[in-house]
């Protein structure tokens, strides 16, 4: 199944932009499915429809949701939810305080992203249109499969190690042990959850399969916005194949007293051209009327894409590589506009983590290098390489970690 995934500044026309290549998509024989993922859902706008927490049929090909994450959390954690519950209503916690303290921070948006492998399991869409959020939220979405593996993996280990082994026996000492032994539908929940976290990873990760579009209006909050969302996303392996740049005005008509904005749009069109090189840049004219409905949806798509097929990988560079010179082993990310001296590179056991601003990166090390200090860490050409030289097998310290501050 492939997976499109739309994101951009609030605001920017993303929602109209996932649709409209949606119909596209339909109308080419693919069976398409759109997924809002956003909490302040505009699908349903976007289509006039009213949309649901389980697929809608639009026309022939294409279906429609709006995901709600409550409703997921209640089928994939309920059993972990009232087990923990009924634990801290015994310690004086009320019921509504209760059920919050069991949600650990963004498990409504990890079962939305759920959905995606249910539906590539399900074998009824070729492809998977996903509207997400405003920028920052998108990237939380997107990195969660990092962020939460670890603090899940903690969970699973104590689970199978610990509390599998001592249910039995401790729940035949006394009625106040058993009642803190989790039942085995808890049990299981987190062992699930965790083993679709791992595969959801994979899916989103899987750049021949799944790429991300970026939408941005030609304004300056919103390029810089685009560039920082391009260097995350690449830090965190995902694929960008595509930048559309929407709401432009047409040059060869006079717009009155938006003249002057129309030549500013022009300036930032052309710094976006050039920044963003050589990804391939998308123009999107300003419409007279809202985009709303199929009609006008089908009229925007092929505007877009002519007789392209939306499908297609448009752009195929991997973000993350490996590459070998000799003794030398180099990770190197394509980091486009990240400033080199806001990056920390180290490195613990066989882990490299890579720092930027309030992001960071944990790539798991192929056997060959873990134990190994990294060299210096040096920008070129957009790329942050990450030496690692196969001669050097001291130990870098007592964690094993070593930082580099990152330099041109």
């Amino acid at each position: 199944m492939r997976i499109l995934t739309f994101t951009g500044k609030g605001g920017v026309g993303k929602t109209s932009v996932s649709a409209a290549t949606a119909v596209r998509l339909s109308e080419m024989g693919y069976r398409t499915l759109v997924l809002s993922t956003d909490p302040a859902h505009s699908l349903s706008d976007s289509f006039n429809l009213n949309l649901g927490s389980e697929p809608t049929k639009i026309k022939q090909n294409l279906d429609a949701i709006e995901v709600n994450p409550y409703v997921d959390l209640k089928e994939n954690w309920q059993a972990v939810q009232k087990f923990y519950t009924k634990i801290f209503m015994a310690q004086g916690v009320s019921g509504v305080m209760a059920d919050e303290m069991t949600i650990l921070p963004g498990m409504e948006e990890l079962f939305s992203l759920l959905r995606i492998k249910r539906y590539k399991a399900s074998g009824l869409y070729d492809v998977l249109v996903l509207d997400t959020a405003p920028t920052g939220e998108t990237l939380r979405l997107l990195s969660l499969p990092d962020t939460l593996s670890w603090g899940m993996k903690a969970v699973k280990n104590v689970t199978k190690y610990i509390v599998k082994p001592l249910s039995k026996p401790l729940s035949k000492m006394s009625d106040k042990i058993a009642f803190y032994i989790p039942p085995a539908d808890a049990i299981d929940s987190v062992d699930q959850v965790f083993d679709e976290l791992e595969d959801i990873r994979e899916i989103l990760t899987d750049n021949s399969k799944s790429t991300v579009r970026l939408v941005m209006n030609a304004e300056k909050m919103s390029i810089k916005e685009t560039m920082r969302a391009l260097t995350y996303l690449n830090l965190y392996g995902f694929k960008v194949d595509m930048v559309l740049v929407n709401r432009l005005l047409d040059t060869h008509e006079n717009s009155g007293y938006l003249e002057n904005w129309k030549n500013i749009q022009q300036k930032y069109l052309g710094e976006i051209e050039s920044s963003f090189s050589p990804l391939p840049v998308k123009k999107l004219r300003m419409y007279e009327q809202e985009i709303v409905g199929l009609k006008s949806l089908e009229q925007f798509a092929r505007d877009m894409y002519g007789d392209t097929d939306p499908s297609l990988v448009m752009f195929d560079e991997p973000p993350i590589k490996f590459v070998r010179n000799g003794d030398v082993y180099e990770v190197q990310l394509k980091l486009m506009f990240a400033n080199p001296v806001d990056i920390d590179v180290w490195v613990t056991g066989d882990e490299l983590y890579v720092h930027i601003g309030n992001q960071r990166k944990i790539i798991t090390l192929p056997i060959s290098l873990t134990g190994l200090e990294p060299g210096d860490a040096f920008f070129k050409d957009k790329w942050l390489h990450i030496p690692f030289d196969l001669n050097r097998h001291e130990q870098s310290g007592v964690n094993n970690k070593q930082y580099n501050k990152v330099y041109n």
